[in-house]
């Protein structure tokens, strides 16, 4: 069981994200969050954008990779959200978030959730796509919840566990953690065999 062949290790999730850090508690594991390092959040801009997502997952843990112990294991993350062919990531501003929201009223997009497991020795990237739709929304609705929720902080402008995901998504295909920041089924199985590489050495 992954909770017993973790103890011997520091379990890290570098992420200040809420959601992240809930859905991995939910897995019942211990972890710390160590202290964040920023990183800029930039990408070649010749990168395809199904690859921008793990891109940035490997830039973040990069950033820790002198701190590590030999019994660290470090977690991080990247979401996009990909929409008629353009990457969305966080809105720089409400007025983008609204018009992000705009983007996606009415269609099918993809998010994309990267994870970056890292130890001293090695580093294991993967990800994960869900298929997301929209209702036709109204410029109402897109106001209120942007005004309501203020979605800055969130790849696309929404979070799919707020009141837009309750009003507004008429179909999902895939994880619907995955929407929310973490693929938490995915992380348990793909965590699981990183340790047990470790483990093999």
């Amino acid at each position: 069981m992954l909770k017993e062949i973790l103890k011997p290790y520091t379990l890290l999730l570098a992420s200040a994200s809420p959601r992240r850090q809930m859905l991995l508690a939910e897995l019942d594991l211990f972890f710390t969050v160590p202290p964040l390092i920023e990183v800029e959040e930039d990408y070649p801009i010749d990168s395809p954008i199904k690859e921008v997502a793990g891109y940035l997952a490997q830039k973040k843990a990069q950033a820790y990779l002198t701190l590590l112990t030999p019994r660290d294991i470090l977690i991080t993350s990247d979401t996009v959200v990909i929409c008629d062919n353009k990457l969305l990531g966080k809105p720089s501003s409400l007025q983008n978030a609204k018009e992000m929201l705009s983007m996606l009223s009415g269609k099918e997009h993809v998010v994309i959730t990267a994870v970056s497991l890292v130890n001293k020795d090695r580093m294991h990237v993967f990800s994960v796509d869900t298929k997301v739709r929209f209702r036709d929304l109204t410029q109402e609705e897109i106001e209120y919840y942007v005004e309501k929720f203020r979605p800055l902080d969130k790849a696309g402008a929404y979070g799919i566990q707020e009141w837009i995901g309750y009003a507004g998504v008429e179909s999902i295909e895939g994880s619907y953690f995955n929407v929310m920041g973490l693929p938490v089924q995915r992380l348990y199985v793909e965590l699981e065999a990183f340790v047990k590489s470790l483990n093999s050495r």
